[in-house]
């Protein structure tokens, strides 16, 4: 597996949620599906925080400074109802792990990481896991935006 492959298959697998990011109003952010807790801005901004952290962490950015505040107040507390904050914020996290996805060496895949988080996988399982979690929560926030109030 190579580092430019990684890279397009994530630049792919975002497009659930950028599809979305087109349509999304500043009205949607605040929509939830009760009873679950979470609304739309809170989700996207979710997003934001774990790319930025699995490409510090994962990915060893070094220049990269996050505050995940979502996972800091751990529920939503109603604040992410600015549209272009949010959206300035997600360019930002993807464009970080790429940059920090293309500086990998194509043999590193293998290489085990360990986070409190997932535990031990290969770089190559961690990348699965940042696929899969973007894509889960473009789901949810699709599901919002159809249902949710």
């Amino acid at each position: 597996m190579t580092t430019n492959l990684i890279n397009q298959a994530y630049s792919e697998a975002r497009t659930r949620l950028t599809t979305l990011l087109e349509i999304i109003t500043e009205i949607d952010l605040t929509k939830k599906l009760q009873p679950a807790p979470n609304s739309v801005g809170f989700l996207l901004r979710h997003i934001g925080d774990v790319e930025l952290l699995f490409a510090k962490n994962v990915f060893h950015g070094s220049d990269i400074h996050v505050v995940a505040k979502t996972l800091i107040d751990g529920k939503d507390s109603g604040t992410w109802t600015n549209l272009e904050e949010i959206n300035t914020y997600l360019q930002k996290a993807y464009h970080s792990l790429i940059e920090v996805i293309k500086t990998q060496p194509d043999n590193s895949w293998s290489e085990l990481i360990t986070t409190k988080e997932f535990g031990t996988k290969t770089k190559a399982e961690a990348f699965g896991r940042i696929v899969s979690h973007t894509a889960y929560h473009s789901g949810q926030i699709a599901i919002l935006l159809k249902y949710g109030k």
